[in-house]
């Protein structure tokens, strides 16, 4: 077999098969992972033979056109298509157009159309849909400079949320941070998760990015009178309020708990015309996430082994496996329980951005889209043509992680996509959008591509694969458009070459992130230079709090846990800490955020106020305080590369929701972070 036809058939299927690493040493990528990723591309490679026909398969896609295009509105239309045809457009108005083509660079080219929208186009022969998209997404508006807040949304407490945050305490805390003048509340994934394994409750690996977890749903939407009922008949009352006052989520605990009570809510539910309304729009979408939740939990729950939707039975194994459709039928009510929950969770995300928009917020909420999901979730079994299987997205080697990372989340395929029309991604933009006035879209380099590692390999014997970029970058700003949502790409770590220029181009809004505003020379750069066209933030999820960053509380975590090497006690990166600091206490009196000799490593509550100002006054076009900032605390949500050791995404806000904010210090500081924008 040829390695050179091998690498051939790799690169037209866009695998990068050589990669240039964080020290500028191209590498080389190996035969087995091309194969790997080429089988979930559906491109297998084992053999000549098979080598030839997916050549040929790839090559028959790109014959005529896909079955959705992309266009700029009022820019010529370009297709690659031979000849001078005729064409029909038909608009979303019902407006009817008729004209020829003609040839321009090599490019068969249609007039400019000025209506965005998704318009069927009728040519050559072919029916395509015609997505003509705005060249940016909708964006803040100009001479305005908006604050806000972001929050893991477990994290704030409310009496009687039974130990998990919920959208009932993010409504009361989104009320508070409006009277405070803030526009926009940043939340952590609300991704469904899954109902019969309550051991994973990480917010970036959910089961599907197209429904809500339904733990963050409160118990009491149906009225205090309802769960006061619940909560007797089960007998739950006193471990409700036992998990209510623990400082760390007890996720298994507090889950199991809550599903209890939703059951016997639900028992007494009659229906309303709300939810039979609610089901009707959901469609087969929610009715494929509903059967796989009740199909999940009594497969799963019989046998261990078939956690995961591949391993089940033949006749369950797509939602249109006939085994699929009988089994919905024999168990309609529990189908039904599990559509009953996503219905009281979108209430409860509505009610938090209605409310908050009500209240005065600019933007309101923005919502978290993971990278990824789970391979085994609803998702994976929903879409199969469109999610690629046997490969997980990572992350290469670099300095932070030597021997790369491997996250174990399946992703897209971009051939599927362009096979579907890109449905999939369409409806998950859609979802995010529905309930929010913004998305931050986890990765953004996503968009261009991913690393992926073939299953039961080391992160090291992965590849990039690169994605429709152009079409997914505009089709996200179509959705934003219509959607009237801002976007934020998280655009950190190893970028594409020009890609942050892409995402200004489109204006998705990117990060600029306190720590990393750094130059080599180690001196920080001046708030003022700082991007106009993006999100400035003291810190994100993944690293350490202002006054944990200044105390070296994340040294101190890696050191405890290993992960600095065998034998390191840390003082090789405590030095280093050294000089950042004394690096950043000159940036921040140079911007007039920090006045006087630099403070002390135990002052972390002060510097959080002087770096809240600092990244408030950039020229960015929105900033954001995370709440551990706003609070000054020490321990960040998430420690990345750890499972065990750190309590990741279980850390519990000290004081209501409804007046946390109100707390002298941290009020003082949202005045600080609010009168230098």
């Amino acid at each position: 077999m040829s390695d050179h036809d091998l690498r051939d058939l790799a690169q037209a299927a866009g695998i990068a098969v050589e990669w240039r690493d964080v020290n500028g040493r191209d590498n080389t990528v190996g035969p087995d992972a091309m194969r790997a990723i080429l089988t979930a591309l559906e491109l297998p490679a084992g053999s000549e033979a098979e080598i030839r026909e997916s050549g040929e398969k790839l090559r028959e896609g790109e014959r005529g056109l896909p079955s959705l295009c992309t266009a700029i509105a009022d820019r010529p239309v370009l297709l690659g298509l031979p000849g001078e045809p005729g064409f029909r457009l038909r608009l979303e108005s019902g407006e009817t157009r008729e004209g020829r083509a003609w040839q321009q660079d090599g490019l068969c080219t249609l007039p400019p159309v000025s209506e965005v929208g998704y318009h069927r186009l009728e040519i050559a022969g072919h029916e395509t849909t015609l997505a003509v998209c705005p060249q940016r997404c909708h964006g803040i508006a100009p001479g305005t400079r908006p604050w806000g807040l972001a929050v893991q949304l477990y994290s704030p407490r409310r009496k009687g949320d039974g130990g998990i945050g919920d959208f009932t305490g993010l409504s009361q805390l989104a009320g508070s941070a409006a009277r405070h003048g803030a526009d926009a509340i940043a939340i952590s994934p609300v991704h469904a998760q899954f109902s019969a394994d309550l051991e994973r409750f990480s917010p970036y690996a959910p089961s599907s990015r197209l429904f809500l977890n339904v733990l963050h749903a409160d118990p009491a939407a149906l009225g205090a009178d309802t769960l006061r009922a619940a909560l007797a008949e089960t007998g739950l009352a006193d471990e409700f309020a036992r998990l209510e006052a623990l400082d760390l989520v007890d996720w298994p605990a507090a889950s199991r708990l809550r599903l209890r009570l939703f059951r016997a809510i639900f028992d007494r539910f009659a229906g309303t015309a709300e939810f039979d309304r609610f089901r009707a729009e959901g469609g087969e979408a929610l009715e494929s996430h509903a059967r796989f939740e009740a199909l999940h939990a009594a497969l799963y729950g019989r046998d261990p082994s078939l956690w995961h939707w591949r391993n089940w039975p033949e006749e369950f194994r797509t939602p249109q496996a006939p085994g699929v459709a009988g089994f919905a039928r024999e168990h309609e009510r529990e189908v039904a329980f599990h559509a009953f929950l996503q219905w009281l969770a979108d209430r409860g995300l509505g009610a938090a951005q209605a409310g908050f928009k009500d209240a005065g917020a600019k933007i309101g909420l923005i919502a978290d889209l993971a990278v990824g999901t789970d391979g085994g979730g609803s998702h994976g079994w929903s879409r199969q043509d469109q999610i690629l299987s046997g490969v997980g997205v990572g992350a290469p080697p670099d300095i932070f992680s030597p021997l790369g990372q491997s996250w174990g989340i399946a992703a897209f395929s971009p051939r599927g996509l362009r096979k579907g029309g890109y449905a999939a991604f369409l409806e998950m933009l859609r979802a995010a959008m529905r309930h929010a006035g913004g998305v931050r879209i986890d990765h953004a380099m996503g968009l261009a591509r991913l690393w992926l590692v073939p299953e039961g390999q080391d992160a090291t014997q992965g590849a990039y694969l690169h994605f429709p970029v152009q079409d997914m970058l505009r089709l996200v700003a179509l959705e934003s458009r219509r959607n009237e949502a801002i976007v934020v790409g998280e655009d950190l770590g190893t970028l594409p070459e020009g890609f942050r220029d892409r995402l200004d181009e489109t204006g998705v809004m990117g990060l600029r992130v306190l720590y990393f505003e750094q130059g080599k020379d180690g001196r920080f750069t001046p708030p003022a230079q700082w991007s106009p066209g993006a999100v400035a933030v003291t810190t994100t999820h993944d690293l350490p709090t202002v006054a944990g960053w200044w105390k070296g509380r994340d040294i101190d975590w890696r050191v405890k846990l290993g992960r600095l090497g065998e034998g390191a006690d840390g003082s090789e990166q405590r030095e280093e800490r050294a000089r950042d600091r004394a690096n950043l206490w000159d940036a921040m009196r140079a911007s007039g955020a920090a006045q006087g000799d630099m403070l002390g490593e135990e002052q972390g509550a002060e510097v959080a106020t002087v770096a809240a100002r600092h990244v408030a006054s950039a020229a960015c076009a929105l900033a954001l305080l995370p709440l551990e900032d706003a609070m000054a605390l020490e321990e960040a949500p998430n420690l990345p590369g750890t499972t065990d050791g750190h309590p990741n995404w279980r850390r519990r806000l000290p004081g209501e929701a409804t007046t946390l904010l109100d707390a002298p210090d941290t009020a003082a500081r949202l005045r600080a972070f609010s009168e230098a924008r």
